[in-house]
């Protein structure tokens, strides 16, 4: 039995997201094939996601200086702790599915937060004379991403860096495998963009079959 996270960031639900309606036939597709799998559902939007601030380097700052949990304050406290939540239920997954649109050539700044929070060293890599190692080989991830206009050939293919930095940081992490599954043009041709959403959740649900 393998354990799914189902990553999403997006505000909007399938039925008015192109992301996470292609989402949505990937994974109930997904649960059919492998109904003996287990899928955690992450809505970023929905989940308390603590940026990095002054208060988790102080509160990392006095746990590595051999304080005691207990001397930290509220909010270092309850920063750090779900900091170490996140990143430890991201260590338990075998398969990661990353659900978002494609906003300002980058993703909602919310999975920025959600990578930042599980990239720890010990947990998803580690430092070595050689440089740093990930510490995922075993594990693979997809990334469903929305586009409104084609970005995936020509100049427009540079502007693109949501996809980009989820395949750094997977290969950051050692994960070997990180698939793209692209959902592009319904803006710019807003009549092929019915057409363009099915093509879509065909692909998603011939590979929901393969993951």
């Amino acid at each position: 039995m393998a354990r799914v996270l189902y990553i999403t960031a997006h505000p909007h639900n399938e039925t008015q997201s192109y992301s996470m309606a292609v989402g949505k036939a990937f994974i109930d597709t997904y649960k059919e094939a492998n109904p003996n799998d287990e899928i955690v559902t992450i809505d970023l939007y929905k989940e308390q996601i603590p940026h990095i601030d002054a208060d988790v380097f102080s509160g990392w700052g006095k746990l590595r200086t051999g304080s005691a949990f207990d001397d930290l304050t509220a909010e270092e406290k309850g920063k750090v702790s779900r900091l170490d939540e996140l990143s430890s239920q991201f260590v338990e997954g075998d398969k990661y599915v990353f659900v978002t649109p494609l906003w300002n050539f980058s993703f909602p700044p919310i999975m920025k937060a959600y990578l930042d929070s599980v990239a720890v060293a010990g947990k998803t890599f580690k430092y070595t004379e050689q440089g740093p190692i990930g510490l995922l080989p075993d594990k693979k991830a997809l990334h469903i991403q929305a586009r409104g206009g084609y970005y995936s050939e020509g100049p427009a293919a540079e502007m693109e860096m949501g996809h980009r930095y989820i395949q750094i940081i997977m290969q950051f992490f050692g994960i070997p495998i990180l698939e793209g599954l692209f959902i592009e043009g319904h803006n710019a041709q807003p009549n092929k963009a019915e057409e363009i959403k099915a093509n879509a959740i065909a692909r998603a649900k011939d590979l929901a079959h393969t993951f």
